[in-house]
């Protein structure tokens, strides 16, 4: 009996020991395979034309990365639901100014630019709007507001300005484009694009395509429900006949917008702002150079949007694990796109497939996960994370008790320089992985090296997943599933505008897509490990300083205000 003990046990020993050679060799083969010629393939494909939520263009693109993956041998599916999204029927923005100047009526048109390969379909992007602002029309004197945020009416208020009944002029930055709507409440609002933050900064500065920066005519379109999934549904799935609120109640909801808003251009915001007199706003609100000198006022529009019920797509698909394959590890990006999409999101997009088509090599090659990796693209994230809120309050139960961990990239590449957020379980594996991928742009060093040399501390180079950033708010926020999110780079000047396109990444987001190529990598590698590893590879140490920090940051406000 002992000796049959003795044998079992070496045995056991050298299978592990055999099993975990082997996993390692398929991770360093999954690092070795990549393709940047066939990311930038897919992100030619994904974005040759503008595919918005609920639009014909946008289930071309779910029917491309669902035979993708097909083709990659990963079974998959579509699971759809139906939803309440809005789009423009009428805006139109008119500045009247006193006798004798006459009205100047707005075009809100971002312009073609000389050589655009995508002006055959330009007409097919949608007109500058704010997702489910509120219809409506508005006038009054028109007040400079800086940035929205509730210390800067803090400021005006000091200032003598009466801000009642006014038409606030609001610049992007800072905080969400929801609270600085929320934040106006009293008329209206009209958000542009300063070029003091994503012009360059003026002063001769060219624009794109001869540089990154956003031309005058570039909107910043968006969302400005604050809330996240289908609005008429909160907190459950919008399926078949279910239950929704009412018009009128989903009106009255906190977080769905009480006033009309409008996006415009840095062209449009100059000409409204050298209109606007009273006092001289402070130095820290002024523009960039060549500006006209921002004044606070006060020195007006008509919005109309359709609300309608649409079909949106997720697309699902599966590497069933071996040995728990009810256990789940989650890659997620979403697919939809104000217009183009090249960096938001379908840089994560291309991402994602380079991913799929790497494991499904792998599969060739005869690796199977331990545990299943689902990869899911999710549709009408633009509009308040629909998609992939709809996907948890449908799964809700599956998901709380068998996933493992969700890995979202948003956008993969934008420019230079590593960044991530994590729960704090999750801090160790990212450094890991990171150490285990070359700096796409500086090859004598790999991502954690270049990571820490940007880094102020060790401590800060991870963020925390706060907000309702992108497609992980619902699992950390509803269910509290390990999270991660990264990206390269951090910001891009064209962001949610008609030339975040394929030409823009390939000048100045990601050339060679070797960016792209390092963030599948990273997110591919952190899927395997915890897909494949016996013992989850989860570190608490790191979440027990974060819990000290707070405990310490909860105690130092108690005693601020007590």
């Amino acid at each position: 009996m002992k000796t049959a003990t003795i044998t079992f046990i070496a045995i056991a020993t050298s299978l592990s020991i055999f099993s975990s050679a082997s996993k390692t060799s398929y991770h360093n083969l999954f690092i070795s395979t990549s393709d940047n010629a066939s990311i930038s393939q897919h992100l030619f494909t994904l974005t040759r034309r503008p595919h918005v939520a609920g639009s014909q263009a946008n289930a071309e693109a779910a029917a491309y990365v669902l035979s993708t993956l097909d083709s990659y041998d990963i079974p998959s599916h579509i699971a759809s639901y139906d939803v309440l999204l809005t789009y423009p029927v009428l805006r139109s923005l008119t500045l009247t100014r006193p006798p004798p100047d006459s009205p100047t009526t707005f075009d809100l048109r971002q312009e073609i630019y000389n050589g655009d390969l995508y002006a055959d379909v330009a007409d097919e992007v949608l007109p500058t709007f704010h997702a489910y602002a509120k219809s409506g029309t508005v006038s009054g004197p028109a007040v400079y507001v800086n940035y929205g945020r509730v210390e800067d009416y803090a400021i005006l208020k000091g200032m003598g300005v009466n801000v009642s009944g006014t038409v606030a002029l609001a610049r992007y930055g800072q905080i969400f484009r929801g609270n600085i709507v929320e934040n106006a409440y009293d008329a209206g609002v009209v958000i542009y694009t300063d070029r003091k933050d994503y012009g360059g900064g003026g002063g001769g500065v060219k624009w794109f395509p001869d540089e990154k920066w956003m031309p005058p005519s570039g909107v910043q379109v968006g969302s400005v429900f604050r809330g996240t999934g289908d609005p008429t549904t909160p907190g459950w799935p919008s399926t078949g006949t279910c239950e929704r609120l009412s018009d009128d109640e989903v009106e009255q909801r906190d977080d769905v917008p009480h006033i009309p808003s409008l996006p415009i251009s840095w062209a449009d915001g100059d000409a409204i702002m050298r209109s606007i007199g009273g006092l001289v706003a402070k130095d820290d609100w002024q523009g960039g150079i060549d500006a006209p000198v921002y004044r606070v006022g006060p020195g007006p529009g008509i919005i109309e949007l359709s609300y309608t019920h649409c079909t949106i797509e997720n697309v699902i698909g599966i590497i069933e694990g071996a040995e728990e394959p009810d256990r789940f590890v989650i890659l997620g990006n979403h697919r939809d796109a104000w217009t183009f999409g090249a960096v938001d999101p379908n840089s994560g997009t291309a991402a994602m497939l380079e991913v799929a088509q790497r494991l499904g090599k792998l599969q060739k090659r005869g690796w199977k996960p331990r545990r299943t990796i689902v990869f899911c693209n999710w549709d009408a994230e633009e509009y308040g994370l629909i998609g992939s809120t709809e996907w948890v309050e449908e799964n809700r139960e599956m998901i709380a008790s068998r996933v493992v961990a969700y890995l979202n990239v948003d956008i993969a590449a934008q420019a230079a320089g590593f960044h991530a957020s994590a729960t704090p379980q999750l801090d160790e594996l990212l450094k890991q992985a990171t150490q285990q991928v070359q700096d796409p742009d500086n090859s004598s060093q790999t991502i954690y090296e270049a990571w820490v040399g940007s880094s102020k501390s060790n401590e800060s180079m991870i963020g925390r997943l706060g907000g309702g950033g992108s497609d992980y708010a619902a699992f950390v926020q509803h269910i509290g599933v390990p999270s991660v999110d990264m990206s390269f780079g951090k910001g891009y000047p064209v962001y949610h505008s008609m030339y975040d396109d394929f030409t823009w990444m390939k000048k100045f987001g990601d050339p060679m897509f070797h960016r792209h190529v390092a963030a599948a990598s990273v997110w591919g590698l952190v899927a395997l490990k915890l897909a494949d590893e016996e013992l989850l590879p989860f570190n608490y140490l790191s979440y027990s300083h974060e819990l000290q920090v707070c405990l310490e940051t909860l105690i130092t406000i108690i005693k601020l205000t007590s």
